[in-house]
């Protein structure tokens, strides 16, 4: 078996050799596209990622003409889906990756329109599979992850109008602070879905965390990890926006906004291990679990309420006076619409006398 294995390592090295020697003496004018890529996502050395310097060497290509640009992104599709190597195909991922967070306006541009995106599967890997022995087996699942994060981050980036950024300054923390505020009601929450689809999304990574030994691997961890980091503090403007703004939103957005509260907090420990504590953000916990608890009272509130409208219609008995005491007394409420919405002098009256109409 273990001979067997090398053979096959020694195959693929002398295919990607092969390819990068036809592709230098190539005489077609995409000849330093091909080569680049094929460099970046070398079967030689498996375990390791590409260099910064054959990174670099395709994301220079991303800055010249609009035709170059499309023929890297074709070149990378071309790679990704045509070889059955897990590394290979990490690599091919980790490049893509790169161009994501690093790449210019004109390869960010392309790998948007590329022919097949538009679904939430736009890499296609879902069916990646190699069981020629358990290791490959497992860096497939590797694989098979780190598309579908890849894919949610540009899902969530379209959502968002920007691409997710690990870098942070406080000029850039009031400018996103100043859109969020400017946002509808319905919009957070759905900025807000997203982003708790995309932490779901980290949370699946493969159980197999020991092979991030393999240094291909742990830099994949890493680069998720940074975009997890965003992500936060993504999560962290919109709550704190949504948590301001509790007063006037209605029974249905509360309890939406509880079940993203809630999807958040069902990661919290997957993430741990995931990060091994690199990415904790122990404040963005607590202001969850504190706007969670405020979300909860709210709703048992509104609920008791709607059970004393019930009441008053049917009933005057001693449980009537006992909750009206605690609510104090009904007072007349103006009913008008606005953006859908009931206004009034009390909002918990202002619910009730909408319930009873």
């Amino acid at each position: 078996m273990g001979h067997r294995k090398k053979l096959k390592t020694l195959i693929g090295i002398l295919k990607g050799l092969t390819s990068i020697i036809k592709a230098t003496l190539s005489t077609k004018s995409n000849t330093k596209t091909h080569t680049a890529v094929l460099r970046a996502t070398t079967a030689r050395n498996s375990s390791s990622p590409p260099s910064d310097d054959r990174i670099a060497a395709v994301l220079s290509l991303g800055r010249g003409s609009r035709l170059t640009a499309c023929a890297v992104i074709e070149a990378l599709m071309d790679r990704l889906h045509g070889t059955k190597n897990p590394s290979v195909a990490l690599k091919c991922l980790f490049t893509i990756h790169s161009i994501i967070k690093k790449g210019s306006f004109i390869l960010k541009d392309q790998l948007s329109f590329y022919p097949s995106f538009g679904g939430r599967n736009f890499l296609n890997m879902s069916k990646f599979r190699q069981d020629s022995d358990p290791e490959r087996w497992e860096l497939a699942s590797w694989v098979r992850w780190y598309a579908t994060a890849i894919e949610q981050n540009f899902i969530v980036s379209r959502f968002l109008g920007h691409y997710l950024n690990s870098s942070f300054s406080s000029k850039n923390s009031k400018d996103k602070e100043d859109k969020a505020s400017a946002l509808l009601d319905e919009d957070l929450l759905g900025e807000l879905d997203a982003l708790a689809g995309f932490v779901e999304v980290i949370c699946e990574a493969p159980d197999s965390l020991h092979l991030q030994r393999n240094n291909l691997v742990y830099a994949v961890i890493r680069y998720v990890g940074e975009d997890y980091r965003a992500v936060q503090r993504e999560i962290l403007i919109r709550v704190v926006e949504l948590r301001d703004r509790m007063e006037n939103l209605t029974f249905n957005e509360l309890t939406r906004l509880l079940s993203y509260l809630k999807r958040f907090e069902d990661c919290r420990e997957r993430l741990r291990l995931l990060f091994v504590n690199r990415a904790r953000n122990d404040a963005l916990w607590e202001l969850i679990c504190g706007t969670k608890l405020k979300i909860i009272e709210m709703v048992r509130e509104m609920g008791e309420l709607k059970s004393l409208v019930k009441m008053e219609r049917t009933d005057d008995s001693g449980e009537l006076s006992r909750l009206r005491e605690r609510f104090g007394v009904l007072r007349q409420v103006v009913r008008f619409n606005s953006g859908g919405r009931w206004r009034g002098t009390d909002r918990v009256q202002a619910l009730t006398m909408s319930s009873m109409l």
